[in-house]
């Protein structure tokens, strides 16, 4: 008996040391485990083997798209500089219902008048001179709308265009306003001195009447006459050695130097040669402004 119980308590402390040496080995290798986690941590990223660092993560790749060509930016839109020079205002005569002088083949003063216009005003305008036309369409303005236009420009010109009915074909003539007993209104169709009226008698005194404006400009109105019929000699030959005064109504209310140009004719001269006429008329006022101004004043107000 007591063989055999010795015997028990050997084989039951052989097995609490065998399980006390199981955990103490796996106690051993936990620490072991932890150390080396622990000392993996502490070594600095870049002394590790390639296999040990991670890969930086790399962004997806873009996807493949055809290069846009590089282009210069176009310039910004500017505004066409309006000359600032002297100002000249263009009046196409008549409008409207009223055609003017009227040729053989239909064609009429009022739709050549403007055609001339629109063609001198560029170059004019090329010339420097800063243009203001009374109507750009199919209207007849009033001579008193087309005053009010030319009287809001302070020391401009007015140059009123006609052609006539008759008369020398490709010449022209130079009219100044002569202040008398008649009128020549603008629709007479064998002229600017053609038919008249009954004029204004002027102001005994105070404002000056709207019919009267024209009267303290006669001197400088006659000289530039003068010097644009010098011109149209020179370029429409067989035209008048002197310029004209007449009692004509379109310039009567003209608070400035005003004057009327007056192309021969609508009955002997094609539409293409009478609005060919633009640039020679072009030419010609833009010489005698410059002979005008250097001359001095323009005018009274």
């Amino acid at each position: 008996m007591t063989t055999y119980a010795n015997g028990s308590r050997l084989a039951a402390a052989a097995r609490i040391t065998s399980a006390m040496l199981f955990a103490v080995r796996h106690f051993l290798v936990l620490i072991c485990i932890v150390v080396a986690a622990a000392a993996t941590l502490a070594i600095p990223a870049d002394s590790r083997s390639p296999s040990q660092q991670q890969a930086p993560l790399q962004p997806p790749p873009a996807p493949q798209t055809t290069p846009v060509p590089q282009t210069t930016p176009a310039p910004p839109a500017t505004s066409p500089q309006v000359p600032a020079g002297p100002v000249i205002v263009l009046d196409p005569a008549h409008g409207g219902t009223d055609t003017g002088a009227r040729g053989p083949d239909g064609v009429v003063e009022k739709d050549l008048v403007l055609q001339i216009v629109r063609s001198m005003r560029p170059q004019l305008e090329q010339r420097g001179y800063r243009v203001i036309t009374t109507r750009n369409d199919d209207t007849n303005p009033s001579y008193d709308d087309r005053a009010g236009i030319a009287n809001a420009y302070p020391g401009a010109v007015f140059v009123s265009i006609h052609i006539s009915s008759t008369g020398k074909p490709g010449t022209a003539r130079a009219y100044y306003d002569q202040f008398g007993t008649t009128i020549a209104p603008a629709s007479a169709g064998g002229g600017l001195a053609g038919v008249a009226e009954q004029a204004v008698n002027p102001p005994s005194g105070g404002l000056i009447d709207w019919h009267e404006a024209q009267r303290p400009f006669l001197e400088p109105s006659h000289r530039l006459a003068s010097l644009i019929q010098v011109q149209l000699l020179q370029l429409f030959p067989g035209s008048s050695l002197v310029s004209t005064a007449a009692a004509i109504r379109s310039l009567r209310s003209i608070n400035e130097p005003a004057v009327a140009i007056e192309i021969s004719s609508v009955s002997g001269s094609s539409p293409d040669s009478l609005t060919a006429a633009a640039a020679p008329l072009a030419r010609a006022i833009a010489a005698s402004m410059v002979a005008f101004r250097q001359g001095g004043a323009i005018g009274t107000r």
